[in-house]
């Protein structure tokens, strides 16, 4: 009987080590150890921008508040008149900034006790579809009343901007592939499916022209205002995890 005991023994752990492979592989997958390749890859284009905002505004100043803001009311009201003639769409002008400052008088002691005007700014952004009007906008804006530009940007609008991120993440995970085929290549595995996939945020920058920022005296000119949007490089990053043996 004990030699049989001692011989029982043996072939019992004999057989439950034979069932562990059958128990990972089949009984419950998610049991079993994997093996995987984790590679990251980039991708970059690029692009001619095809939408650009323009900020622009009137300051007026007068001793008397109320005057102040009637003339830059008047001023701006038809600024804005002028740029719907011109076909921009009243939804693409949007009012950036409205501001009063006092300006006091620095000779009188002491130092802000009375004020020799009044400021007032008001800025618009107006949005421009059609690139190529970029610099027809601000003279528009120009000859009717503003004396401020704030900012000239360039970016894409979201169709343009969904057709390109589609194409820089195909890039970045072709790359993320070529690199895991070199990497299981080195290393002597073969991949043999994919586990997760991470798509990261696609960059699409802002380019900004600031040769127009500033205040000045703006006079109407036959000559157009030269814009040019250049280019913006949007980015993408995509992280792939894959299965090897």
């Amino acid at each position: 009987m004990k030699h049989s005991a001692r011989l029982f023994i043996p072939l019992a752990l004999f057989l439950i080590l034979a069932l562990i492979p059958v128990a990972c592989t089949a009984a419950d997958p998610a049991f079993c150890p994997e093996n995987t390749l984790s590679v990251s890859g980039s991708g970059e284009m690029m692009t001619t921008p095809d939408i650009a905002q323009v900020t622009v505004g009137v300051q007026t100043e007068n001793a008397d508040v109320r005057t102040a803001q009637q003339e830059n009311a008047r001023i701006m009201d038809g600024m804005i008149a002028a740029l719907l003639a011109a076909g921009i769409p009243r939804e693409d002008i949007q009012t950036a900034g409205y501001s009063i400052y006092p300006v006091y008088d620095e000779s009188v002691r002491p130092f802000g006790q009375k004020v020799r005007y009044y400021q007032v700014i008001s800025m618009v952004q107006v949005t421009v579809r059609d690139i190529s009007r970029t610099g027809e906008v601000i003279d528009i804006a120009v000859n009717n009343g503003a004396n401020q530009v704030s900012s000239v940007s360039f970016s894409l609008s979201p169709e343009r901007e969904q057709a390109i991120r589609g194409q820089v993440i195909t890039m970045a995970a072709r790359n993320a592939r070529a690199d895991a085929d070199v990497a299981a290549s080195a290393t002597g595995v073969t991949i043999t499916g994919v586990k997760s996939v991470n798509v990261g945020q696609v960059y699409v920058p802002v380019a900004y022209d600031n040769r127009y920022s500033g205040t000045a005296e703006m006079k109407a000119t036959a000559v157009p205002t030269p814009i040019e949007p250049g280019q913006v490089r949007v980015t993408a990053q995509v992280s792939i995890s894959y299965l090897i043996r």
